[in-house]
C-alpha cells in the first residue's frame, strides 16, 4: 500500500510516550486537572492506559448519602398547578416503611420530625403518600369547574388525574412528564376523595453509575486514524468512533442515544455539521430525508406541539449544505435546494418578523418551556418571542440558500436569500447587551417586548461561526460571554426552583461549538478551556453523555441523560478534525485552519482521512494557528487548501509556525436569579408579594424602565392601554425574569366580536366560554373565517383570539393549529393555537397577538387555513374560537 512505511513509523513516533511527559498537566481549574493521560477530578481518577483503553473510578456523588427530606408537590393534569412556585411539602422519610398524613390538596405541609444528625434515606424505603382532593372534587359538583391558585379554571370534564412531582426518584420536578410514568399518579379506589400512592425509593437499581473500564471491542480500522503525543485524547478519540458505529440502525439511519431511538431533526443536523457528514455521508443523507414530508422540513414534537412554536428545524439545511461540501453531490444538492426552498417559504409568512428583522420561536435545542423560560410564558408566549439561537440558524439558511442558488443558476432567488439574510443580521443588534459584550437571550412579552440579558451560548457560538456576528463582536463573545468551572451552561445566570436540563446544565455538543467559536475567535485560553470541559466528562464516564450539572459537573443530576449520545459524540470527534486539524470545506475545496494550543503542542496524525475520491494522510507538528508551511505529497500548497479534484491517497504535511495566542474567558462563579414575581392589579395598583433575594424592584411599562422601587405595589394610568411588568432585583443588580405583562385595557379601547355570530355554533359539548358558543376551525370545518370590524378611530390595533386546543399536551406533539390572518384582503400576520393539553377542551386561553394599523371606517378581517399554515401532523389543524379581541394600542 502506498504510504504504508510512513503510516508505520508515525505509529512508532506515538508509540514512544514519555512518562514526564505525562506527569506535566495540559489543564488545571479548581475543581479538576487534564494531563496527556488522564483527569482527576478530587478522588476520582480516568487514565488512558492506551489509545484503546480507559479506566475510571468515577462514582456519582448523587449515589452517596441521599437525605431522608422529600419535598413534593401535587398535580392536576400534570401541571404545576397545586401551589405557587417555591411552596412545596416537605416530609422526612426516617423509616424503611413512611406515610404521611393526609395532606389537603393546595395546603403546604412541612414535618416537623426533627432530621438526626447523619440520617439518610434507607435502600427501598417504602413511602406512601396521600392527599385530600375533596376540595377540588366539591369545587366540580358546585361549580363545575375548580380554580387553582393563579385563577386558572379546572373544568370537571377536563380532569384527568392527579400526580405528584418531586426530588427524589421515583419522582420527577418535570411536571410535563409525569403523566408517562404511571407510579406517579394518585388513585382513589374507594371513591373518598383521598388519593393516594405507594412509591420505592432509593431502589438499588436507581442507582446512577458508569463503567469503570472501556476496551475498543469494535473494528475502526474503516474510518481516519487519529494518533497523538496525548494518550487521553487518542483513546477518546476512539471511544468516540466505536460509539458512533452503535449510533446507526440497521435502516441507516442515525440513533440519537442509548436510551432513545428515532431520528431527530435537530440532533442529526447538529451532529452532521460537527462530524457526520464528514464520517457517514450516506447515513446522514437517509436520516435527513427521514425528516421531510410533503416536501417540508420536519419540526420535531415540541412545545404547544411543534412548527411554528418551535422553528429552529432549518438547521436540517446547514446539515445538507455540509453533506453537499463534504461529497459534492449534485443530485443531492438539487433535492435539498427544492426541500429548503419549500420549507423556508413557509417560514417567511409563518415566523419572520419584518418588523425587526428576527425570528419567532422557541431557543434552539432549548426545548422545555421552564428550563428556559419564564413559568408564565404560554406556548403562544413562546411563538412570538424571538431568540438570538433560532435567528442565527436563519439567517444561515438564507446564506445556505444563496450559495445552491448561486450553484444552480437561480440567481434572483440568490439575490433575495442574501437580502434576508442580511435583515436578520441586522435584527440581531437588537439582542446585543453592549454592557456585557455579547447577546441577549431573547425578546419577549406580549405587545411591547424586552431583552433577556441571559447569555444563551449555543446561539452566542453559532453568532460566532456563521459570521452572523462581525469580527469585533466575535472576540467580544468568546472573552465575555460567562462560563463556568465545568463548563459554559445553557443559559446563564440560572433560574431558580428549575432542576438542571438546560437550566444549570452543560451539553457537550454545545462545548465542541463553543470550542470551535473560539478558535474561530483565535482564543486560545476559551478552546483549551472547552477541549477539556468536554474531555473530562467522557474519560470519567467512558461515554458521551448528553449532558451533565453545571454546577458539581455530575452526569446524575440532570432530569433525564443518555449514554452514546449521537451529538456528544460527534462533537468529540470534532474537536480533532475541525479545531486542531482545522478542517474546512468550501464548496470545490478543503481547507486547513488548524488551531493547536500551545499546552498540546507536538506531534498529530490523521491517516486514511475521506475528501470525495481522495484519501489524505496528514500529519501535523507545532502550535498556533498559523501555518509555517503546508505540502502536498512534498510539493507547498498555498492557502491550505486542497482541491476537490483531488483523487487517489496522499499525504499532507502541515508545521505550524509557533505563535503566540492571547485571549480571556469570563469565568463566573454557578449563579441563580431572583424569582420571577407575580403581578395582579386591582383599581389601578400593581402588587407582589415579596421575592426572596430581591433588594429593589423595576417597572416596566410597555417594555421600557420607568422606575425602580422598594415597595411592593405602583400606581398606574388606567385610562390608556399600557402593559405593565416587575423585575425582582438582588443585591448585586441582577435582575428575575420579568413578570407575566399585567395589561391595562380601558373599556373603550377594546371590541370583542363572539365566533358564533360569525359562523354556526358548535355542537360539541365544551364549558368556559363566552357568550352563546364558540366555533370549530379545522381542515375542512370553516377553513375561512370572514370577520367584519367596525374601528371608531384611526390607530394601531393588537387582534388575537381566546381558543381551546385539547389536541395534546402543552408540552409535545404536533397539533397546533396555525391561520393566516387577513385584513382587508392583505397579509397581517400568523395567528398561532398551541395545544393547551390533551382533552382539555374547556381550557381557554388567549393565541398570539398580531398588530396591524386600521383606519376610522368598517375594515374585513380573516382568518384563514392557507398552504403555509400546514402544520407537522398533515392531518388534525383544529381548534375551537370563543372569540376575537380587538385592542386599540395607539391613537393617530
Amino acid at each position: 500500500m502506498k504510504y504504508s512505511i510512513p503510516v508505520i513509523l508515525n505509529l512508532l513516533l506515538v508509540a514512544g510516550y514519555v512518562n514526564a511527559q505525562n506527569s506535566k498537566p495540559i489543564y488545571t481549574s479548581k475543581v479538576y486537572t487534564v494531563y496527556p493521560d488522564r483527569v482527576v477530578q478530587g478522588t476520582y481518577i480516568a487514565k488512558a492506559i492506551s489509545a484503546t483503553q480507559l479506566q475510571s473510578n468515577y462514582q456519582s456523588p448523587a449515589n452517596l448519602n441521599k437525605s431522608p427530606v422529600v419535598d413534593f408537590k401535587f398535580s392536576i393534569n400534570g401541571k404545576d398547578n397545586e401551589m405557587p412556585s417555591g411552596n412545596d411539602h416537605h416530609f422526612n422519610c426516617l423509616a424503611r416503611s413512611s406515610e404521611t398524613p393526609v395532606i389537603k390538596f393546595g395546603e403546604s405541609y412541612v414535618d416537623k420530625k426533627a432530621t438526626p444528625p447523619a440520617s439518610y434515606l434507607q435502600p427501598s424505603t417504602s413511602f406512601k403518600i396521600r392527599v385530600d382532593m375533596r376540595v377540588v372534587l366539591n369545587a366540580f359538583k358546585i361549580n363545575g369547574f375548580y380554580t387553582c391558585f393563579n385563577g386558572e379554571k379546572i373544568y370537571k370534564d377536563d380532569f384527568k388525574g392527579v400526580f405528584v412531582a418531586g426530588n427524589t426518584a421515583p419522582m420527577i420536578w418535570d411536571f410535563n412528564n409525569i403523566h408517562n410514568r404511571p407510579e406517579l399518579e394518585l388513585k382513589d379506589p374507594d371513591g373518598d376523595g383521598i388519593y393516594e400512592t405507594t412509591l420505592i425509593l432509593n431502589k438499588p437499581e436507581d442507582a446512577n453509575s458508569t463503567a469503570s473500564s472501556w476496551k475498543l471491542s469494535s473494528a475502526i480500522s474503516a474510518f481516519p486514524q487519529y494518533h497523538s503525543d496525548y494518550p487521553l485524547s487518542d483513546a477518546i478519540y476512539n471511544l468516540s468512533l466505536e460509539e458512533m458505529q452503535k449510533a446507526v440502525e440497521p435502516d441507516s439511519t442515525f440513533r440519537t442515544g442509548k436510551e432513545w431511538s428515532g431520528v431527530w431533526t435537530r440532533d442529526i443536523s447538529y451532529s452532521i455539521i460537527l462530524s457526520m457528514a464528514v464520517l457517514q455521508p450516506k447515513v446522514a443523507m437517509y436520516s435527513l430525508m427521514r425528516k421531510v414530508k410533503n416536501g417540508r422540513i420536519i419540526q420535531d414534537t415540541g412545545t404547544g406541539g411543534a412548527y411554528p412554536v418551535s422553528s429552529d428545524r432549518m438547521i436540517w439545511a446547514v446539515a445538507a449544505w455540509e453533506v453537499y461540501k463534504v461529497t459534492g453531490d449534485k443530485e443531492w444538492l438539487e433535492k435539498a435546494y427544492a426541500i429548503i426552498k419549500k420549507s423556508t417559504a413557509d417560514d417567511v409568512l409563518n415566523v419572520y418578523d419584518k418588523q425587526t428583522g428576527l425570528v419567532r420561536g422557541e431557543s434552539s435545542f432549548l426545548d422545555w418551556r421552564e428550563e428556559t423560560y419564564p413559568k408564565w410564558m404560554q406556548p403562544a408566549d413562546i411563538y412570538e418571542s424571538e431568540c438570538l439561537g433560532t435567528s442565527v440558524v436563519h439567517y444561515q439558511v438564507n446564506k445556505v440558500l444563496a450559495a445552491m442558488a448561486g450553484l444552480l443558476n437561480d440567481k434572483t432567488a440568490a439575490a433575495i436569500y442574501d437580502q434576508q439574510s442580511n435583515t436578520i443580521k441586522r435584527g440581531l443588534n437588537s439582542l446585543w447587551v453592549p454592557a456585557k459584550g455579547y447577546y441577549g437571550q431573547y425578546l419577549y412579552g406580549r405587545e411591547y417586548k424586552m431583552l433577556s440579558p441571559r447569555s444563551e451560548a449555543l446561539g452566542e457560538a453559532l453568532a460566532v461561526l456563521f459570521d452572523a456576528a462581525d469580527a469585533g463582536k466575535q472576540q467580544s463573545v468568546i472573552s465575555n460571554t460567562p462560563v463556568n468551572e465545568f463548563g459554559i451552561p445553557c443559559i446563564y445566570p440560572q433560574i431558580p426552583d428549575i432542576l438542571p436540563y438546560h437550566n444549570n446544565a452543560v451539553w457537550p455538543f454545545v462545548e465542541t461549538y463553543w470550542a470551535m467559536a473560539s478558535a474561530k475567535a483565535g482564543n486560545e485560553e476559551s478552546v483549551m478551556r472547552a477541549i477539556s470541559a468536554i474531555y473530562r466528562p467522557a474519560a470519567l464516564w467512558l461515554t458521551n453523555k448528553e449532558n451533565f450539572v453545571a454546577s458539581d459537573g455530575d452526569f446524575a443530576g440532570t432530569q433525564i441523560n443518555s449514554s452514546n449520545m449521537l451529538w456528544s459524540l460527534s462533537g468529540n470527534i470534532a474537536l480533532v478534525y475541525k479545531v486542531l486539524f482545522g478542517i474546512h470545506y468550501n464548496e470545490n475545496s478543503l481547507q486547513f485552519k488548524p488551531f493547536v494550543p500551545k499546552a498540546l503542542a507536538g506531534k498529530r496524525f490523521l491517516d486514511r482521512f475521506k475528501y470525495r475520491e481522495a484519501l489524505l494522510n496528514i500529519s501535523m507538528s507545532g502550535y498556533g494557528n498559523q501555518i509555517k508551511s503546508i505540502s502536498l505529497d512534498g510539493k507547498t500548497i498555498f492557502g491550505g487548501i486542497v482541491p476537490a479534484s483531488l483523487k487517489g491517497e496522499h499525504m499532507v504535511n502541515i508545521i505550524l509556525a509557533n505563535n503566540e495566542l492571547t485571549g480571556k474567558t469570563n469565568l463566573q462563579p454557578a449563579y441563580t436569579t431572583p424569582g420571577t414575581p407575580v403581578v395582579t392589579c386591582t383599581r389601578g395598583k400593581l402588587s407582589w408579594l415579596k421575592t426572596e433575594g430581591a433588594a429593589r424592584y423595576r417597572i416596566i411599562k410597555n417594555g421600557r424602565l420607568i422606575t425602580i422601587t422598594k415597595i411592593l405595589n405602583y400606581q398606574v394610568n388606567i385610562n390608556e392601554y399600557s402593559e405593565y411588568q416587575v423585575i425582582a432585583v438582588d443585591a448585586k443588580g441582577v435582575g428575575s425574569f420579568a413578570s407575566e405583562p399585567v395589561q391595562v385595557i380601558p373599556a373603550s379601547a377594546a371590541q370583542l366580536i363572539e365566533a358564533e355570530t360569525l359562523a354556526d355554533k358548535s355542537g360539541l359539548v365544551y364549558q368556559g366560554f363566552t357568550g352563546k358558543g364558540f366555533v370549530e376551525i379545522s381542515g375542512t370545518t370553516n377553513t375561512t373565517l370572514n370577520i367584519p370590524v367596525k374601528i371608531d378611530m384611526d390607530g394601531i390595533y393588537a387582534i388575537d383570539f381566546r381558543y381551546a386546543n385539547g389536541n395534546g399536551p402543552i408540552n409535545t406533539e404536533n397539533k397546533c393549529a396555525i391561520r393566516t390572518l387577513g385584513v382587508d384582503q392583505e397579509f397581517a400576520g400568523t395567528v398561532v393555537f398551541p395545544q393547551r393539553g390533551k382533552g382539555e377542551w374547556s381550557n381557554w386561553g388567549y393565541s398570539n397577538m398580531v398588530k396591524v394599523k386600521l383606519t376610522k371606517g368598517k375594515h374585513q378581517v380573516s382568518l384563514q387555513l392557507k398552504n403555509a399554515n400546514e402544520n407537522m401532523n398533515g392531518e388534525i389543524n383544529q381548534a375551537m374560537i370563543d372569540y376575537l379581541r380587538i385592542i386599540r394600542l395607539t391613537v393617530h
